[in-house]
């Protein structure tokens, strides 16, 4: 296991911080009994939140794979209004606080697209997070399919991190991005696609198979 780059600086910055609040209970006992165990627990819930576990990835031809760890919450067919602007089937998947974080390319491919919009910050179950809420949009095509993948972010999720450029040419597994502190990702696929994911199924990022093409 390792700590993701995005975690670096924020664990870095709570050590100092705890460091000061050990230099300030030389003064005052009571500071260091009710202060030092929050922020102790704190520091551990970061590491935790920012590790990525070491996992060996079967990539297979015509699969598409989950772009994160969660659970999946929708599988239906609507509209996507974005860049394909027709009927799509789209499959999201939540990321709580517990879940790992970083966000994979679904399938192999050509970036054609990549869009970055501000926006609200509703919790990442609500239907219209999709749609109102900060979002980065990236569409990868191998002229046999062509997706768009959405990093989402929630109540929580205060920014995204996306390392998408078009024209880039990028494997499935290969890192798409991160979101901060609990999430959801779309995918939004053909219509006709066969799809392999279930309602509330438990995903794993870069293994667990989603839809077939």
């Amino acid at each position: 296991m390792k700590i993701h780059k995005e975690g670096h600086s924020i664990i870095i910055n709570q050590f100092i911080l705890l460091i000061l609040i050990g230099i300030i209970s030389t003064f005052n006992d009571k500071f260091l009994e009710y202060t030092l165990p929050i922020f102790s627990l704190i520091i551990l819930f970061t590491i935790y939140f920012f590790r990525i576990p070491k996992r060996e990835f079967s990539i297979k031809d015509g699969k598409i794979y989950s772009p994160c760890d969660g659970k999946v919450v929708v599988i239906e067919e609507t509209i996507e209004n974005e860049y394909f602007k027709d009927s799509r089937i789209q499959i999201s998947i939540f990321m709580s606080p517990l879940n790992i974080h970083n966000n994979l390319y679904p399938i192999n491919g050509k970036i054609e697209y990549t869009k970055y919009h501000p926006g609200k910050f509703l919790v990442a179950w609500n239907p219209k997070s999709s749609l109102e809420n900060e979002r980065n949009s990236i569409v990868v095509n191998n002229n046999k399919i062509k997706i768009l993948c959405r990093q989402i972010a929630g109540a929580l999720a205060r920014r995204i991190v996306s390392y998408a450029k078009e024209d880039q040419n990028i494997n499935a597994s290969n890192e798409l991005g991160f979101i901060k502190f609990g999430s959801r990702v779309d995918i939004f696929l053909p219509i006709g696609t066969k799809i392999d994911a279930k309602l509330n199924q438990k995903v794993q990022g870069g293994i667990s198979i989603l839809a077939t093409y």
